[in-house]
């Protein structure tokens, strides 16, 4: 049994910072992580192109700036480091292949009951802890929905926490299943690799420039949020113009107050709009379309055959 004042369950970027914070404050703490390192979804489960979607200024963790040559949008390799850095930093100690299995609290003793697996020893461990941070992530589970015909599929089914670069793709038709940034970035990834690539479009997204999203989150500092967005919105017809047409509609919310109610974040476009604009990118609206494949199963309905399905879902 440990007794601890507090337990961080994660050592992604909110749990180190949050490690940072207790060390300042001179709280002790204790911070546990399933994988072998921090920031795995950052080292092992992220595509090499990938950069911070927000201006730097919004990513820096508490007490700890980036260089000062640092670029505005962070790319992937250079926030590894820094996230290395800072836990030298702040010497925050890490358990490490450490598993939280269940957490109960105990009202009259105003504690945490925690049990946790050594996943290296395969022995328990028992903690009591007077406050409990779950700091593992919003998208730290890859999820592959299940699909009718899926298991027959005759290609490769694969989740993009596997991707890494378009190269070995090139010459082949990929569909992306899945819009977010991670969806759309990869997309254009896999088009300037060569690759043969649609993306499938579930639901209303707003496109943005990282330029006008900079700008908003400045604004939302000094504005009401629906000042923002209708700015931001008629800022984004006027450089995008009516994308409805691509198969591309906005939510009646605005990208701002959608963020804050929902948690979903406008898509921030790295050239994919202009692809799929030039018809190189197909557009395939999920609510209205098939795909037949092989043993007639219907999904959606594509100019070709994909030899490769890539999920870009995460499940929270």
């Amino acid at each position: 049994m440990e007794n601890v004042a507090v337990l961080i369950v994660g050592a992604g970027p909110a749990g180190l910072a949050t490690a940072a914070c207790l060390t300042h404050l001179s709280i002790p703490y204790v911070i546990v992580e399933r994988e072998d390192c921090k920031a795995s979804l950052w080292r092992n489960r992220a595509y090499d192109r990938l950069k911070l979607h927000l201006a730097k200024e919004f990513c820096e963790l508490p007490h700890m700036s980036y260089p000062a040559d640092a670029p505005t949008y962070i790319p992937k390799a250079l926030f590894v480091k820094y996230l290395d850095d800072y836990t030298a930093c702040f010497n925050i100690e890490l358990k490490y292949l450490t598993c939280v299995e269940s957490s109960t609290y105990d009202s009259y003793k105003k504690c945490w009951s925690i049990v946790a697996r050594d996943m290296a020893e395969g022995t328990t461990i028992n903690f009591i802890a007077k406050f409990l941070v779950v700091a593992s992530g919003e998208n730290n589970a890859e999820n592959i929905p299940v699909i009718s015909g899926l298991d027959t599929f005759s290609g490769e089914a694969i989740h993009s926490s596997s991707y890494k670069s378009g190269k070995i793709f090139a010459g082949k038709s990929v569909l992306v299943i899945g819009s977010g940034n991670s969806g759309m970035e990869i997309a254009y990834d896999l088009v300037t690799h060569g690759a043969n690539t649609s993306i499938v479009i579930r639901s209303p997204i707003h496109i943005m420039t990282k330029e006008l999203i900079r700008l908003g989150m400045t604004l939302a500092h000094h504005l009401p949020l629906n000042l923002v967005d209708n700015f931001l919105v008629m800022a984004a017809k006027f450089i995008f113009g009516d994308l409805s047409r691509y198969g591309i509609t906005m939510p009646k919310m605005g990208p701002m107050i959608l963020k804050s109610k929902t948690g979903r974040s406008a898509v921030i476009d790295v050239g994919t709009v202009g692809l799929i604009k030039k018809g190189i990118i197909q557009v395939c609206i999920s609510s209205r379309c098939v795909w037949m494949h092989g043993n007639g199963s219907e999904i959606w309905e594509l100019e070709f055959d994909p030899l490769i399905l890539l999920f870009v879902w995460a499940k929270n």
